[in-house]
């Protein structure tokens, strides 16, 4: 997920003028599909949480929960595996599924914390976000060695998510979520620099799909960001 190496060409011998603008173009088409993304998943979660009917079904069928979580990793496998093949419009018809089916397992987190802590949280994960993916984008640090052992950290992190639903643990529940804070912190930056990269690579007709790509990887880290900050800084009610 965080690895991808999409072959969109390396064009030689554009302008500068004409390269920074493609650039520009890019991301800006990049933060509005994530922007959108968050939009329809927060929409899609708040229908959810106060559908009676769908959070009964939700609660009496735990076999619609493995669904989703099936169809998550399905449509994130398809679209980063298929990005080259499909078509802009495919994918990001695509993307806005994923953010539909993912607002409906996240409904949940409207009954177990207060509308006061997710909103404190994810001002908190707006900002967080923003900062580091504006360093990301700026910074002339290369940020691939940090990547690969981010992504390595987050095999552990979610090992480690796993033994403790057996466990138990109050504190390695603490562990996991300030762990999960920092990964994904820093994977903000890092993914915003592998996008920059690509837009400088991508001819002007892998634009859509770059778009669309690079919308999910940020979508991902904002949202895993405001689940672990959620942990954290969120009021049980």
């Amino acid at each position: 997920m965080y690895q991808n190496d999409y072959n969109y060409g390396t064009p030689q011998g554009r302008p500068e003028a004409t390269l920074a603008a493609t650039v520009s173009n890019a991301m800006k088409r990049v933060y509005l599909k994530m922007t959108l993304a968050l939009i329809v998943t927060a929409l899609t979660a708040l229908w959810a949480s106060s559908s009676y009917g769908y959070l009964s079904f939700f609660m009496n069928n735990t076999w619609l929960m493995w669904v989703l979580v099936a169809a998550e990793l399905g449509l994130v496998i398809g679209i980063s595996a298929g990005i080259n093949k499909l078509s802009s419009g495919v994918a990001s018809a695509l993307f806005y599924l994923f953010a539909v089916v993912n607002g409906l397992m996240l409904c949940t987190i409207f009954l177990a914390y207060s509308p006061a802590a997710i909103t404190k949280t994810f001002f908190i994960t707006a900002g967080t976000f923003g900062a580091m993916s504006v360093y990301g984008y700026f910074t002339s640090n290369d940020l691939s060695r940090i990547g690969s052992f981010l992504f390595m950290a987050l095999i552990g992190l979610i090992i480690a998510s796993v033994v403790n639903i057996f466990l138990h643990s109050s504190t390695l529940d603490w562990v996991v979520s300030i762990a999960g804070v920092l990964i994904f912190i820093g994977l903000t930056a890092w993914d915003t620099q592998q996008i920059k990269r690509m837009a400088m690579a991508a001819p002007a007709e892998a634009v859509g799909r770059l778009a669309t790509i690079g919308a999910l990887s940020l979508y991902l880290d904002f949202i895993n960001l405001f689940l672990y900050l959620l942990r954290i800084f969120g009021n049980r009610d």
